[in-house]
């Protein structure tokens, strides 16, 4: 009997998208609804996460949505309790304040700290118990960064998030894997979203950028979504503790 290919399909499977109203985030969301899953948005504003959500119930996708903090660790919490029966986290919330180093507040680095690697942590954490209670595993998708395998100038505080993400997804692997729990990243390059906004308004940067991706364009949010439909299915089941580089052959060299 000749092989086949596992099913990408994700009928059944609740999905919770963190950052989910916009750019990335809102990318994996339609990828994941596009397979079937039953999608969560979730984000701060409250008026962006239901825009979303009528636009998505709009084509026919499954979905809803709940506005919350994710700094908020009681917030994460309450939301994995609403969310109880979730078997794939991807987790797009982020934020960047690039300054040189010798810039760099203590307010900056505390708050992109909380985003980027506290934040992530705890919602990994509580995405998890609830997989182990179901008992029937889960994949948790960190949307990481190039910037996790390399570093950049005016970004000391953002790689440092990053790299501590890739640390934590490995142990988070080895741990939860006899409970068939997945943990993965998804480390694009520069995407035009929202985020990166002020960046490609810069044309030094924009320099930067273009020579340093070796494909000759920037990333669009439609590249990241073929990643976290492989990662949130049974395709991808022998993956865990890994990344993979959507980055256009950046730390390529």
């Amino acid at each position: 009997m000749l092989p086949r290919t596992p099913s990408y399909r994700l009928d059944g499977k609740r999905a919770v998208v963190t950052g989910g109203s916009r750019g990335i985030g809102l990318g994996c969301a339609v990828a994941l609804a596009e397979q079937g899953a039953n999608v969560a948005i979730v984000a701060r504003s409250k008026d962006q996460v239901f825009e979303t959500v009528n636009k998505m119930k709009s084509e026919g996708f499954s979905v809803s949505g709940t506005p919350i903090d994710v700094t908020n660790i009681d917030s994460v919490k309450n939301l994995m309790d609403e969310y109880s029966d979730i078997d794939i986290l991807v987790n797009s919330a982020g934020i960047a304040r690039h300054t040189s180093t010798v810039d760099t507040t203590e307010a900056d680095f505390d708050d992109v700290m909380s985003v980027n690697v506290r934040s992530a942590y705890f919602l990994a954490q509580s995405a998890a118990k609830k997989m182990i209670s179901k008992g029937v595993g889960g994949s948790i998708i960190q949307i990481s960064s190039q910037m996790a395998h390399v570093g950049g100038i005016d970004r000391a505080v953002y790689c440092g998030t990053k790299h501590a993400i890739e640390g934590i997804n490995k142990s988070m692997a080895m741990e939860f894997g006899p409970h068939k729990i997945r943990v993965n990243s998804i480390c694009p390059t520069f995407v035009r979203t929202p985020l990166t906004e002020a960046t490609f308004k810069n044309p030094d940067k924009v320099k930067w950028i273009e020579a340093k991706i070796k494909v000759g364009r920037v990333g669009e949010v439609e590249d990241i979504m073929g990643a976290v439909k492989f990662l949130a299915s049974d395709v991808s089941a022998m993956v865990t503790g890994s990344s993979i580089l959507i980055d256009g052959g950046w730390t390529a060299g």
